[in-house]
């Protein structure tokens, strides 16, 4: 009998010696112990912030541009820009550290967010001032969306970024799709109280270049974030640290990052972002302005010009499709460039304006192929062919091309060669 009570004393102690370890650890991770003693709480093997294993090794690419665009390729001239790895990506979201950047002119400001504000003022009754704090007071939602360039896709990128990697991450790594939390927009401007006649809103960021983007206020009052949250952590700063604003399905120019001021208008004050470059030509030579949401999209991310095929037998087709009209219904494979479809299998949850994850059994039989994939959303319209996409928009889809460098969302394909060599067969 006391063997077995020394023996319960012992186990408790270690248990409690153990517990005190674990918290230790914890606070210690969590930043809430400071001081010179807390990396001594931290046990060995772990870090403070945790970091991925030194095995792994996939990470963001740089948009690199070199000498003259080939003639009627636009330069990029947002900057900087870097290039999310989508031919290692699994499931649909996008760790917040490989979240693709796109930033107009200028590096992440180095914000503090006890002293950030938040502005909404012009047709309002009541204009306001919110700090990080009154936000998140309030009443939040927690959604999953992709973001996208504009740009996303297009052969201009192509022509135009001389970086290093694979042509599936610096031509179609514009995108990503992450876990948001913030405010919606509407309850903040239902605060102010909008006034009769107000049809625009005008958001603008802190950031040197000081990015504003007009939005009609239909889509403010919809499903727009005010965003604090990605990914369940406070948004990184090249992301828009402590603030931004998250147009669900729009293009990512209207996802204004650093986000200070919001003005209620009753028009669009025409920003510089909205009279150059982000505008479609048309055949009679005008342009479209505010062209603003998203097609249709979906990409193979397996087998890419990133992998080798080490010889014939039995593979899983990957992908992901999206659309800014809602969610994806159905995505079709093709292995035989397009004379035959077949219907792709969904792998997780399929959310509007979200990520989905596709993927299809294929037995390659060795000879060369072309794969591709194509998704209709759920209104109904599916993602064009390369000579559909020119006729929609009325343009010369001709290598180079000179008129497709935003929304270009054409079926894109991989030339799979004998040798299991992987290119890009966009045009082939």
């Amino acid at each position: 009998m006391n063997s077995k009570r020394a023996s319960r004393r012992r186990f408790l102690k270690n248990g409690a010696a153990l517990a005190s370890l674990t918290v230790g650890a914890l606070r210690s991770a969590s930043g809430q112990t400071p001081g010179p003693e807390t990396p001594a709480a931290v046990p060995k093997g772990y870090q403070p912030y945790g970091q991925r294993s030194h095995f792994e090794s996939s990470t963001r690419t740089t948009f690199h541009a070199e000498g003259t665009p080939p003639p009627g390729v636009a330069p990029f001239q947002s900057w900087p820009a870097v290039f999310n790895p989508l031919q290692d990506s699994v499931g649909i979201i996008t760790p917040s550290s490989l979240h693709y950047v796109v930033s107009t002119g200028s590096v992440p400001p180095d914000i503090d967010p006890r002293q950030h504000r938040l502005l909404i003022h012009g047709m309002v009754d009541r204009p306001l001032i919110f700090t990080l704090e009154e936000l998140k007071r309030l009443p939040f939602v927690t959604r999953i969306h992709f973001l996208e360039c504009a740009g996303d896709g297009s052969p201009n990128v192509l022509l135009t970024n001389k970086g290093e990697g694979p042509i599936i991450q610096r031509v179609m790594g514009f995108t990503s799709c992450s876990e948001w939390t913030g405010v919606l927009l509407s309850l903040l401007l239902r605060e102010a109280g909008v006034q009769t006649g107000a049809k625009w809103i005008s958001a603008e960021g802190a950031e040197t270049a000081k990015h504003a983007k007009s939005i009609p206020l239909d889509k403010a009052m919809d499903d727009v974030i005010v965003a604090y949250g990605q990914n369940g952590e406070a948004v990184r700063p090249d992301n828009g640290y402590p603030l931004r604003l998250l147009v669900p399905g729009w293009e990512g120019i209207n996802n204004v990052k650093w986000l200070r001021r919001i003005q209620v208008m009753d028009q669009p004050p025409m920003h510089s972002r909205e009279t150059n470059g982000y505008n479609s030509p048309r055949a009679d030579g005008s342009k479209r302005w505010f062209q603003f949401q998203m097609g249709p999209k979906s990409i193979i991310t397996f087998p890419s010009d990133a992998h080798r095929l080490p010889g014939p037998g039995f593979y899983q087709i990957k992908g992901l499709a999206w659309s800014g009209a809602g969610a994806v219904r159905r995505v079709e494979v093709s292995t035989d460039g397009g004379r035959t479809w077949n219907d792709a299998e969904f792998q997780g949850p399929v959310l509007p304006k979200a990520h989905s994850r596709f993927r299809l059994d294929w037995n390659w039989n060795g000879e060369e192929t072309l794969i591709q994939s194509r998704c209709t959303d759920d209104q109904g319209v599916m993602q064009p062919t390369l000579a559909e996409f020119g006729k929609l928009r009325g343009v010369d889809v001709r290598v180079p091309p000179p008129n497709v460098s935003n929304h270009f969302n054409p079926i894109h394909s991989w030339k799979v060669a004998r040798d299991g060599s992987v290119q890009y067969g966009l045009f082939s």
